[in-house]
């Protein structure tokens, strides 16, 4: 793949190597990261953050990221306070906004609205999830988290086994994380939902298509028993047509530290995208697990703004020059 002036849409751009490429420069992006160092290598660039739907983490560490390289950010949040409100297009919108940008991270709740948009768009085009369909870089935040995961724990992605729980159907992470799973090599796959929110069938052929071990289950439990990683996903409430339709699914499959203890072996790894729903219907990872040093959940979000550090250098082509413009930190900081 060529990053530079790429447009990141799908996972299905990437190649092995390309994932390869990814992870070594967030490895490398970690002292600034942890704000060790400093670096100005996007002063002046301007990243235009575009999220017409609801989103916390996604959208301040996309910005987080840009910021931590030297580069700007300008915000649009909502159909609201855009003028898509006012009935503009999708392709005007980006031969405006691109005008103002250098790159741009958008969400939206239609599948390929972003693809769309990137059509017409004057600069790079970073999906930060389209409706159902896929989060390109949450699955490479999720995959880099599992990687350094079992690293610790001397083991490799090739012959993981892996549980995904909860809405599979609508779950646009774990879409794109099969996608990504797909060229790595006799990985164990169980996928634990109720029927009417598995994952969908093209998906589940393909990762058989691809050599991997694919099991379909409704049961936790027993699902989760041997598993080097257990990735929980909530109810994605915002997709069905009513939340009492999601209320029926809400809560199947709860995970707390007693199940963790009974079922799960010792080194197991919990992850979840968020954010995790606590409400007591819900409470799908139970905060008894807060403390469990197997719980990767905020750990996948500090790996996040790494990741996402990685694709704006590559793709802005200043992979070379981050270090020539740096200096070190000259404010207290308790990461330290």
């Amino acid at each position: 793949m060529e990053f530079v002036g790429a447009n990141i849409l799908s996972i299905e751009q990437f190649e092995r190597a390309d994932i390869e490429r990814v992870f070594d420069v967030a490895d490398a992006m970690e002292p600034y990261a942890l704000r060790r160092r400093v670096t100005r290598v996007l002063e002046g660039a301007i990243l235009g953050n575009m999220f017409f739907e609801a989103s916390t983490r996604t959208r301040v560490s996309f910005g987080c990221a840009f910021n931590l390289l030297g580069g700007e950010v300008r915000e649009t949040t909502g159909f609201a306070s855009s003028a898509i409100s006012k009935g503009e297009s999708l392709y005007d919108t980006a031969r405006v906004l691109s005008g103002y940008s250098d790159v741009i991270c958008m969400r939206h709740p239609e599948p390929g609205s972003v693809a769309e948009f990137a059509a017409a768009s004057r600069v790079p085009v970073i999906n930060g999830g389209d409706g159902h369909n896929e989060h390109p870089s949450q699955a490479l935040l999720d995959l880099y988290t599992i990687r350094k995961e079992l690293a610790d724990k001397n083991r490799q992605v090739d012959g993981m086994r892996i549980a995904m729980i909860g809405d599979l159907k609508y779950g646009r992470t774990v879409h794109s994380l099969c996608k990504l799973l797909k060229v790595f090599r006799d990985l164990h796959l169980t996928l634990v939902s109720p029927a009417e929110l598995a994952m969908p069938d093209d998906i589940v052929d393909d990762l058989r298509g691809a050599g991997h071990q694919v099991q379909v289950s409704d049961d936790l439990t027993h699902s989760i028993a041997h598993v080097d990683i257990a990735y929980s996903t909530r109810i994605q409430e915002e997709r069905f047509d009513s939340r009492r339709e999601a209320d029926l699914y809400r809560g199947r499959f709860r995970l707390n530290q007693a199940i963790y203890t009974q079922y799960c072996e010792p080194n197991t790894v919990i992850m979840h995208p968020l954010p995790r729903d606590s409400r007591a219907a819900a409470n799908e990872l139970d905060e008894d697990l807060n403390q469990n040093p197997n719980l990767a959940i905020f750990r996948q979000t500090d790996n996040g703004v790494l990741v996402r550090m990685a694709l704006f250098a590559l793709i802005l082509d200043v992979v070379d020059q981050v270090d020539r413009c740096a200096r070190p930190v000259n404010w207290y900081n308790r990461r330290h």
